[in-house]
């Protein structure tokens, strides 16, 4: 390496001819090009402008979202690492650590959606294993424009919305499957503001004995940067910055800034990754996400006070004639960059050598606190770390607070409780896109590899086993757009609920929580205003479940021609189950049971049923309207409803439980019997309340539990302990769901009838060509 000292290096830097154009290619304003300018004390070249625009994009930096972040929960005596790392830890007991984060991959997965998918599940097990941790599970809540017929919905628009899916779908397939991770649930929801503007989260999760953690930080003057993995090519050069604009109409053209990603690679290189960990030769280690090769350096010299130094001619390439500028921003897939001791270079060689991988040292740890980059010799970029990382433009946006365009009470056009059958309106629910089996999805999915698999896709939450001991990891992801568009704040902890609510269902106790906030353009001042109320949202309800925030995403920008998404935060939950074996799931169990809503409000304990009626799936596929707020959630009384149930599955008293969520009772009653054809005879008390309000209302914390008759009166007095409602209402039955409201049957039906219609429809609705095929009277709207 040549040695430059900083005088004479500047000497080296040939400046850019910067102009307003290339500003703008850059996304760079004229107010950060000034505070560029004052940082480096010169002109920048053309890769250091390169350089500063990926690491000062919003999808970097967090320029507008870092002064709200700050208000989340972090800290409990579990978390070993928070927010700041590639990945949160906790502390899971007997020597265990957990490793765990979710990311976005949305404008990747619209421009060319297998392989955006794919590479978004890759970045996230990187984001893992870098931590030191082997991943165990990977999940993916996943938002698509509508894809059956409906007002308002072009032919091209409803073809594009398959096309996405399918190829998303593929990709989070392909790359999981060849990785060997189990994909152990998710969510999958489809809205019309998704159209063109599709949601692509990525959760993992993997485990790390609590001592052998590593770090993304540089340390020791000399110490050597080895660069391991796949070779640099000009794939997904700028991606960061796409990922940091809206979409318009050329936004197709953007292809080439999607990586390109090798599963197989992948799986070598977190084996050689992990045995180098291994050696005690590892002093650092960073994953080349987003901005490559300069995140990367960058990051790591600024966490450990130190800088790096690198030579690009020593950079393996896979392409010719590639500049300082494209090497450096190149975001080639299955790449990390380590600090080793000196002296110990050729344990870590050996060790990828094995595995069939590069591993070349470029460069080496300097004492200065910068990023010096050169190229044959000669300084092609000398940036201070802070100036790209602590330093970055932080924005205080206006907030606007805003309304949406829809009724806040029920529209005098709707008439409700005209009628008493309801059956033919539960079979419209349980077709419908965002309720109906997504079995099409998750059986592309591989969810029994690496054998650890207690619950997979389809319950409530995943559940895998901790090998060597009697532990279980519960883990779920939730989010409703919808209900974050009638109401920021209360959709939000509606979403931190919901997520731990499943956690809970499992038998197992909410630890922490990561993060996906997914939303439009921040220089628009409602958007703000819905991010701000998000985060306050999310911020009560976390300290309120004692789940605090260990890291997560944020993804902005998701518009397209101006139209954007609804704020759509999704959150995932990890809890623990102290003995794996005492794990629930959502299924009836043959043989008579008795049934027991559990409940931490009173129906119609609430501020406005009406109102929040109309932000229900009822509302939406059955009524055809919007209108209202999200449903009443007491945070206290959601808290004491999860200690209650899991108390209640550590002492053996319950056979399955399954929150009332999409589609209210009516619809959480018929899933629960489909997995072993088992029906069941309820009746509901109406307090008054219309039929279609204790039918399909989906009225916060409530569980459906099934149990043993003798164990129905021990669940109640749990139940008052906790200053919760528990009522026997019915019991399981052979092949029929009948349910009554004040003992008039209101829904009637074999449960293998309803059962062919819930886990057909998205099948069908994929492979659908004309409305006409669509299932009449079911998949379209009364």
């Amino acid at each position: 390496m040549t040695d430059i000292s900083d005088k004479a290096a500047s000497s080296y830097i040939t400046p850019a001819i910067i102009t307003a154009e290339l500003l703008r290619d850059h996304g760079i304003t004229a107010e950060e090009y000034e505070k560029i300018l004052k940082s480096l004390g010169r002109t920048p070249t053309i890769t250091e402008l390169g350089i500063f625009s990926v690491m000062w994009s919003e999808h970097c930096s967090y320029k507008s979202s870092r002064v709200h972040l700050k208000r989340l929960p972090t800290r409990s005596r579990r978390v070993v690492q928070g927010p700041g790392e590639n990945a949160g830890i906790i502390d899971i007991g007997n020597g265990w650590a957990c490793a765990f984060k979710i990311e976005s991959h949305n404008h990747p997965s619209f421009i060319e959606p297998f392989q955006g998918a794919t590479t978004g599940v890759g970045g996230i097990l990187r984001d893992i294993f870098t931590m030191g941790a082997r991943p165990v599970a990977v999940m993916d809540s996943l938002r698509f424009g509508p894809i059956t017929p409906q007002p308002g919905l072009d032919r091209a628009t409803l073809h594009k919305n398959h096309s996405v899916m399918e190829g998303v779908v593929s990709g989070i397939a392909s790359y999981g499957n060849c990785f060997g991770v189990p994909n152990v649930g998710g969510e999958t929801k489809f809205e019309p503001c998704y159209s063109c503007n599709p949601l692509v989260n990525a959760f993992a999760l993997g485990l790390v004995r609590r001592d052998r953690i590593f770090y993304a930080r540089a340390a020791g003057e000399g110490n050597p940067v080895i660069y391991v993995g796949s070779k640099t090519g000009r794939d997904g050069i700028h991606g960061a910055t796409m990922a940091s604009e809206e979409f318009s109409e050329e936004s197709e053209a953007k292809r080439p800034n999607v990586q390109v990603g090798d599963p197989f690679m992948e799986k070598l290189l977190l084996e050689a990754c992990l045995e180098a960990m291994q050696t005690g030769a590892i002093v650092g280690i960073q994953d080349m996400g987003a901005a490559g090769l300069t995140c990367s350096t960058c990051e790591m010299g600024a966490r450990g006070g130190v800088g790096l130094e690198i030579e690009l001619d020593l950079v393996p390439q896979r392409d010719t004639g590639m500049t300082p500028y494209e090497i450096m921003l190149s975001e080639s897939q299955e790449r990390m960059l380590l600090v080793a001791e000196k002296g110990r270079e050729d344990e870590v060689f050996r060790i990828f050598e094995k595995w069939g991988l590069d591993a070349v040292t470029i460069g080496r740890v300097i004492s200065e606190s910068t990023m010096r980059v050169l190229e044959h010799g000669k300084v092609v970029a000398e940036i201070p770390n802070q100036a790209l990382t602590d330093e970055a433009p932080l924005y205080h946006r206006r907030l606007a607070r805003w309304e949406p365009p829809v009724p806040r009470e029920l529209p005098e056009r709707i008439k409700l409780g005209q009628k008493q059958d309801f059956t033919s309106e539960l079979k419209q629910l349980l077709a419908s896109p965002n309720i109906c089996s997504k079995r099409w999805v998750y059986e592309q999915y591989d969810s029994m590899v690496q054998t650890n698999t207690v619950e997979g896709p389809g319950g409530e939450g995943g559940v895998i086993r901790v090998k060597g001991t009697k532990r279980g990891l519960a883990m779920a992801l939730d989010g409703n757009g919808r209900w974050c568009y009638l109401d920021p704040k209360l959709g939000a902890m509606h979403a931190v609920a919901e997520s731990a609510r499943n956690v809970a269902c499992t038998g197992a106790t909410p630890i922490a929580a990561t993060n996906c906030l997914n939303f439009g353009n921040p220089e628009k001042p409602h958007i703000m205003w819905q991010f701000s109320q998000t985060i306050d949202g999310m911020t009560k309800a976390c300290e309120e479940l004692e789940a605090p925030i260990t890291g997560g995403n944020v993804s902005f920008y998701n518009e397209t021609l101006g139209e954007g998404i609804y704020p759509t935060p999704v959150i995932g939950i990890v809890g623990i189950l102290d003995d794996v074996h005492k794990a629930v799931g959502p299924h009836f169990k043959a043989g008579d049971r008795s049934l027991v809503l559990l409940r931490g409000s009173e129906p119609g304990d609430t501020f406005d049923v009406e109102a929040e009626f109309g932000s229900s799936e009822y509302a939406k596929e059955v009524l055809g309207e919007l209108w209202g707020f999200p449903p009443a959630l007491e945070i206290e009384r959601e808290a004491a409803l999860q200690k209650a149930i899991i108390e209640m599955i550590d002492a053996g008293l319950i056979e399955s439980a399954k929150d009332c969520s999409e589609g209210g009772f009516g619809v959480t009653l018929a899933e629960c019997g489909f997995a072993n054809g088992i029906g069941a005879s309820v009746d509901l008390t109406s307090d008054g309340l219309v039929p279609e309000f204790v039918l399909f209302g989906e009225d916060a914390s409530r569980i459906l539990i099934s149990c043993d008759a003798e164990n129905v009166g021990r669940i109640k007095q749990v139940a008052v302990q906790y200053a919760l409602s528990a009522e026997n209402i019915g019991s399981t039955a052979p092949d029929k769901l009948e349910i009554r409201v004040d003992g008039k049957l209101a829904a009637s039906a074999d449960v293998s009838e309803l059962r062919e219609i819930w886990s057909s429809a998205l099948e069908r609705a994929l492979h659908a060509d004309t409305e006409e095929q669509l299932v009449p009277g079911v998949l379209q709207r009364s």
